[in-house]
């Protein structure tokens, strides 16, 4: 019996100092922030994006038929985007831009996408993949002679992709040859986006075939160094974003202009795209929200056998079921956002927004235009440019195979070791 007593005082003291312990170790932080939701914003980044859906519904909200209808991105709105500070958000200010967070810049391209899919690809290439091309890998005197441009009038194009290298990017043929001082550049490359209207062109070509991968390097090439912009396509959807052939033919570079290493280009672009899919993954994001948000008023407003459409059960599921998967979607994009903010691992994040954005985009945008009926397949409302918008998130910046792939080599990795 006093064995048992003893035991359990023993068991009390123990437990009594373990939790003093701990009140000892957490009392210096007890009234520290503890981490908020993934709604969590800054201020900054709050105003950062009701600024942003300020500018996309009295900016371009007006012009999205027209340039849809005219395949063409009127200049204005580019003009706009630079005078509004959007296109250098993460541009340090000694450059001329805004020294905002990166998941300022994909509010931004969240909130551009709800209005036009279009006007979003064009900030989110110009934001995710050149500006930060020039922060991370370009020497001073790159950064120095080209961010402030970015931030304040030139826009600028990311070229990678070619006939024989979409998916398999690295099998790209377009050469740069050594000829004293400068890089002597022949090929061509295929869909890329911003390719019309831009004045910076990042170029990813080979040194030397035989090296493979390890020959692909990037280069700064400017329009007025002879680069030709060919063939404009003409697509399914965001039409007045320009997609477009680009040809070189011996364009010589400064060696200067090449960015970071010679042979380091793989590394560029293996890296920079895993910016890029959340970057599209907030585009998709948008886009959903944006079919969402104009087809939802209209089912509290249409009655058919004497009640409004929405208060049908069988439609009350459909729009519950779309907000789940789109509330979803934005949840895996900002929590990409964050880690890639904090320096940690994020490239399998990356690829489950981008791959599950995308197929949510297209859930949403079907549902909205057969939510609305025949008034959702005209031409009079946004809905069907944003069915026809949603497939490219499914292609551009690594397929949804690739991002499955992408994601099954992460687990195969965490569960065979």
């Amino acid at each position: 019996m006093m064995r048992s007593v003893i035991s359990t005082a023993a068991r009390r003291s123990i437990a009594a100092r373990s939790s003093y312990m701990l009140r000892a170790q957490f009392s210096t932080s007890k009234h520290a922030r503890a981490p908020g939701s993934l709604y969590s914003l800054s201020e900054e980044e709050t105003m950062m994006r009701d600024m942003v859906t300020q500018f996309a519904r009295t900016t371009v909200q007006p012009k999205v038929l027209s340039m849809d209808e005219q395949e063409q991105m009127d200049p204005a709105i580019i003009r706009g985007l630079f005078d509004a500070g959007l296109m250098g958000i993460e541009t340090p200010s000694d450059f001329g831009g805004a020294e905002a967070s990166f998941t300022s810049a994909i509010l931004a391209i969240e909130e551009l996408a709800r209005i036009d899919p279009s006007v979003s690809v064009l900030c989110d290439v110009h934001n995710t993949l050149v500006n930060t091309v020039f922060r991370t890998y370009a020497s001073r005197e790159l950064q120095e002679e080209y961010l402030p441009k970015l931030a304040t009038d030139k826009l600028g194009c990311f070229c990678l992709s070619e006939a024989g290298a979409g998916s398999d990017a690295f099998a790209l043929q377009t050469r740069a040859r050594r000829d004293g001082d400068e890089y002597v550049l022949d090929g061509a490359k295929m869909w890329i986006t911003n390719s019309a209207e831009a004045d910076v062109f990042l170029v990813f070509a080979t040194v030397d075939p035989a090296l493979g991968y390890k020959g692909i390097t990037c280069f700064v090439v400017d329009r007025s160094m002879g680069v030709k912009v060919a063939k404009k396509e003409r697509k399914l959807g965001i039409r007045a974003s320009s997609t477009c052939q680009v040809e070189f033919d011996s364009v010589r570079v400064p060696a200067s202009n090449v960015v970071g290493e010679v042979g380091r280009g793989y590394k560029i672009a293996i890296e920079i795209l895993n910016e890029g899919r959340v970057g599209i993954a907030a585009q998709m994001v948008g886009l959903a929200q944006g079919a969402f948000d104009c087809a939802m008023p209209y089912l509290f407003q249409r009655k058919q056998f004497g009640s409004r459409i929405g208060d049908f059960q069988a439609m009350q599921h459909q729009y519950a079921q779309i907000a789940v998967d789109i509330e979803a979607a934005r949840l895996l994009t900002y929590n990409a956002a964050r880690l890639k903010e904090e320096q940690k691992p994020f490239a399998k994040q990356a690829a489950m927004a981008k791959l599950y954005a995308s197929q949510v985009a297209e859930r949403a945008s079907s549902r909205a235009v057969e939510w609305m009926g025949g008034l959702g397949f005209t031409r009079e409302l946004p809905l069907e440019k944003f069915y026809r918008d949603c497939k490219i998130g499914a292609i551009y910046e690594g397929t949804s195979n690739i991002q499955l792939q992408t994601i099954a080599k992460f687990l195969t990795k965490e569960y065979q070791d």
